[in-house]
């Protein structure tokens, strides 16, 4: 059996006499797709910092087979002594490579290769240093917070890319549905040590409970006694992901109500008086356009919030979603059109930068002011360690600097800071960014929790289907569409690709050219072909998941690569070609149930 591409035997570290990994183990084999997960600060970038060869562990040992290429993936590049873009990812190519593949990557990726290395966004900066990761081919890809800042175009443009390469993986994420995609191993860092599971993220969390509730048995059978913040610190996010499965069954039955709201909205047409609606209705937009020097941002957009939604935001980068938020809120006056706000209407949000935190306040100062031990919340009063709990924080620190805390940490003070302003409207522009797991599961619950109207700019496609009841959709060109349920339900509504959006486009045209009583006669029942694809997408679903899993046996084989490269190669292009015929089955089915129910419950 040939040895691994890479493997950490025993890893320890210390830093400042605490000691942060001890006895973690990390073994990749040629063609893996292993995904790193762990607590915020539990050491997963050190991890794999220490696998890329950058940081030298206090203890153990590592090893990368002679000959194989790695490419690291950092979650803060350096572009120093590079002025532009090209020259970074040109860079990274092997010798005797095509100058023009550094380019093209680019290109991909809505680069052009003469941006300014020393003045790049977030977004800029992440695909170029994907680029300069991608370009070489290498045999081992460490890969830190990948989808970071990007928009979902390019998250799901790098989804597809990495899921054809020939490369193993190492991937670090708090995207879930990125993971679940991907990911074929887990390796699970714990208080120091790795554990693997041999399945992707999608077993990973049910896993991990079933770890922890056998370590809490052994504990009590032991008779050790652990203390209560630090019981409640571990177990705590277990309880809380068990609730978030039942909010998610919940989300069914909101978005069922959603649907229905919008449906009325059509038939009542707002005549019924202000009195009726008061506290009902948040945000009312009447075909809104908002132009920025003679582009359209947002093009005779209408839209009607009451309270208790929860809507999410979705284009790539650039295409407006602050603008329409703003517009939306009353921050922006629109160039036409007219925006009414509900009544005693208090807003409190976050934006994409954050606000600013005095790095030299302590966290108990963040969260009160500097004004004694309570936080109001919601109108009740309540004491500052009570609420520092609810952000997975430990009464130890009360009286810690912020310039001490995680990003994930910083993160968890900042929702904390934006849900104890009193609000009923919550606005909340990219708040997943530089979160970790555990803190999306706490912002999914406060949003759950929040008795008020919540607006969402995301990219995280797993977040908003556990949030949002509808989802505003970008289409280009200033136009903006509104589709009930979350992200996967839009798509069936909306389509894939293209081809599916022209088809929907010509689709809608159609129905606003047909006269009323025959789209009514059309909309009865499904056409035949549509109960054909009913009928039998199901079983061609089970026989795609039959070929999907001997697959993933075939390419299970860590000898096959060795063996037979172009074997290799062609089973994970049967793979992925395989999975996306999946996903797009899924969706097309989910598309036409709901399509069913409609017409059962008009009819």
């Amino acid at each position: 059996m040939p040895p691994p591409l890479l493997q950490l035997r025993d890893i320890g570290l210390t830093f400042g006499g605490t000691p942060l990994l001890e006895g973690a183990e990390l073994s990749v084999s040629a063609g893996d797709r292993i995904c790193l997960v762990g607590r915020n600060g539990s050491g997963k970038s050190t991890l794999l910092k220490i696998a890329a060869g950058m940081i030298e562990p206090t203890s153990g040992t590592r090893f990368l087979q002679p000959g194989a290429t790695q490419q690291y993936l950092a979650q803060e590049p350096d572009f120093s002594g590079f002025s532009s873009t090209l020259d970074f990812v040109a860079a990274g190519l092997p010798p005797g490579s095509d100058p023009h593949d550094a380019r093209y990557l680019l290109e991909e990726l809505g680069m052009s290769g003469t941006e300014d290395s020393s003045r790049l966004s977030g977004g800029e900066a992440r695909r170029t240093a994907l680029a300069r990761a991608l370009v070489s081919d290498p045999d081992l890809l460490l890969l830190d917070e990948p989808t970071n800042h990007l928009d979902l175009p390019a998250i799901e443009w790098l989804e597809q890319r990495l899921g054809q390469l020939r490369s193993a993986l190492v991937i670090i994420s708090h995207d879930r549905r990125f993971l679940e995609n991907l990911s074929r191993a887990t390796v699970w860092l714990d208080r120091g040590k790795t554990r693997r599971l041999d399945q992707g993220f999608a077993s990973f969390e049910t896993w991990r409970d079933d770890v922890l509730e056998q370590e809490e048995r052994d504990h009590h059978k032991l008779a050790r006694k652990i203390a209560n913040e630090e019981h409640w610190l571990r177990y705590g996010v277990t309880a809380r992901r068990k609730r978030n499965v039942r909010r998610l069954a919940d989300l069914g039955t909101l978005r069922t109500d959603h649907r229905e709201h919008r449906k009325a909205q059509g038939d009542v047409k707002l005549t019924v008086t202000e009195g009726t609606v008061s506290g009902k209705l948040v945000i009312e937009a009447k075909t809104i356009s908002k132009a920025w020097d003679g582009v359209p941002v947002v093009s005779e957009f209408s839209t009607r919030i009451a309270r208790g939604d929860r809507v999410g935001l979705v284009g790539p980068n650039g295409a407006g979603k602050t603008t329409l938020i703003n517009l939306l809120t009353g921050v922006l006056a629109p160039d036409s059109g007219s925006v009414r706000l509900g009544a005693n209407l208090e807003i409190a949000g976050m934006d994409q930068k954050r606000q600013s935190l005095d790095p030299s306040w302590t966290l108990r100062e963040a969260l009160t002011g500097g004004r004694g031990d309570t936080v109001f919340v919601g109108g009740q009063a309540k004491h500052v360690m009570s609420y520092m709990k609810d952000f997975l924080f430990t009464p130890l620190q009360a009286n810690t600097e912020i310039s001490r805390l995680s990003g994930g940490e910083r993160g968890r003070l900042q929702l904390a800071r934006a849900l104890a302003q009193p609000s009923n409207l919550l606005v909340l522009d990219e708040p997943t960014n530089d979160l970790d797991l555990e803190t999306l599961d706490l912002l999914q619950e406060m949003i759950a929790d929040y008795p008020g109207t919540v607006i969402l700019v995301s990219h995280d496609r797993d977040f908003l289907d556990r949030t949002v009841t509808s989802v505003i959709v970008s289409e280009g060109q200033g136009v903006w569409t509104e589709y009930a349920g979350g992200y996967t339900d839009m798509l069936a509504q909306r389509g894939k690709g293209v081809e599916a959006k022209g088809a929907a486009k010509q689709d809608r045209a159609r129905e606003r050219s047909e006269p009323a009583p025959a789209r009514a006669a059309a909309k009865k029942k499904l056409s035949f072909n549509d109960q054909h694809a009913l009928k039998t997408l199901p079983q061609k679903i089970a026989k795609l998941d039959a070929e999907i899993a001997r697959l993933q046996g075939v390419l299970a084989d860590p000898e096959l690569y060795a063996r037979d490269a172009a074997a290799f190669a062609k089973a994970s292009a049967t793979l992925a070609a395989a999975e996306a015929e999946r996903a797009a089955s899924e969706d097309e089915w989910l598309r036409l149930e709901l399509l069913r129910e409609e017409m059962e419950q008009s009819a």
